[in-house]
């Protein structure tokens, strides 16, 4: 049996029809970059999510550069983050001139671990970037009080999220550990729509997710949304009339008509896979070598990651291709231990070790109970052996 990491052709398949249909009618139209599509888009997230911006951009990392220059962040600025992320978080930053300052991370959600934060705030410090990572919500409103008592921005960092809800149920949480009316007030929340500005990303493995690069910022701020525009199109408000120093961000419209087709399903996928992970768990509940990820409410699993706590992560991986099941290792060292940046941090103890010891699981829609039960079984085949 052969179960991949990720299979996109099946959801294709089911939507073959509609998607075709959608892209036959932008060939047709001839209007390739922005327009209708983008602006019909547009509008649709916006309305999903809560907000009253969103600008279509070419990528995930693309939105959270415009994000941060929308905010007037750049040299001489901190923007504290995730040491446990994908690098394009902390790229952003780099990008921009400021500085990146990484924090800890939870070993209950994987997330940015609010104390962390505590401990890393200066006087240079101008905003947080929280990842919500792997589709669990980070702890907002802990966060969001951490921004009000020193004035900071946030910018959440959604690529892996697009449709989780954050219920303030956050494991790490204890009594009293944050302000109950902040917290009352962000409960119910999509991701992207607790912060300053939100920023998303539609790579094609993403659980909404284009057939390119495609990204996508949200805010509720106007001000916000009309440098944002400005800067996806070279500075500008009209064309020849450049303001500023911007980019070439431009959302295209085969990307925009895809995204339309598969945003009327996420909330299905995403509970979906929701499920998946409950049957894992419940799955690999007696196994001792391994530690099963958190399943909050909001929770929408872009990765069902696992800790292999016993130094077998390694082993295990390989075991598992051998039997024909892909996985992958997200991610295998913490963003300020990469070469761009070395010798600069000290490494963050916990980001360090479970680099060593987190291994995502195949998990998408259209896997069956099989599939769940045969990459179960294989695991506990391979500590029991």
């Amino acid at each position: 049996m052969k179960i991949p990491i990720l299979d996109l052709k099946p959801q294709y398949q089911s939507l073959k029809g509609e998607i075709d249909s959608a892209i036959a009618s932008v060939l047709e139209s001839t209007q390739f970059v922005l327009g209708s599509e983008v602006t019909a888009l547009e509008t649709e997230v916006a309305d999903y999510l809560g907000v009253k911006h969103a600008i279509g951009v070419n990528s995930g990392t693309d939105a959270l550069v415009i994000a941060l220059r929308a905010l007037n962040i750049g040299a001489g600025d901190e923007v504290i983050t995730t040491s446990f992320s994908f690098y394009a978080t902390a790229e952003s930053i780099s990008i921009v001139g400021a500085t990146p300052i990484f924090a800890d991370i939870s070993t209950t959600t994987f997330n940015i671990d609010t104390n962390s934060i505590l401990e890393k705030i200066t006087p240079k410090t101008k905003a947080i970037i929280p990842v919500h990572l792997y589709g669990q919500p980070a702890a907002m409103a802990k966060i969001q009080e951490i921004a009000k008592q020193y004035n900071l921005r946030v910018i959440e960092d959604c690529a892996q999220a697009f449709g989780a809800i954050y219920y303030g149920d956050c494991p790490d949480c204890q009594e009293n550990y944050c302000q109950q009316p902040l917290r009352d007030s962000l409960v119910g929340k999509y991701v992207g729509n607790l912060g300053d500005v939100g920023a998303y990303s539609f790579y094609p493995t993403k659980n909404l997710g284009a057939y390119g690069d495609a990204g996508m910022i949200v805010t509720n701020n106007d001000e916000l949304a009309e440098l944002a525009k400005m800067l996806r199109v070279h500075g500008s408000k009209k064309n020849y009339h450049n303001e500023l120093l911007g980019y070439n961000s431009r959302l295209d419209s085969l990307q925009a008509c895809i995204l339309r087709v598969k945003l009327k399903y996420i909330n299905q996928w995403n509970k979906t896979r929701q499920k998946v992970a409950e049957i894992y768990n419940q799955l690999l509940v007696n196994n001792e070598n391994i530690i099963t990820p958190n399943i909050s409410k909001g929770h929408v699993f872009h990765q069902y990651t696992i800790r292999v706590i016993n130094g077998k992560r390694d082993q295990l991986k390989e075991y598992l291709a051998q039997q024909g099941i892909g996985s992958m290792i997200y991610y295998p060292i913490p963003q300020d231990q990469l070469p761009v940046y070395k010798d600069k941090y000290f490494p963050n103890p916990i980001s360090m070790k479970l680099a060593e010891e987190v291994l995502s699981l195949p998990i998408y829609p259209e896997l069956t109970q099989e599939n769940i039960e045969f990459v179960a079984q294989t695991i506990n085949d391979f500590f029991s052996s």
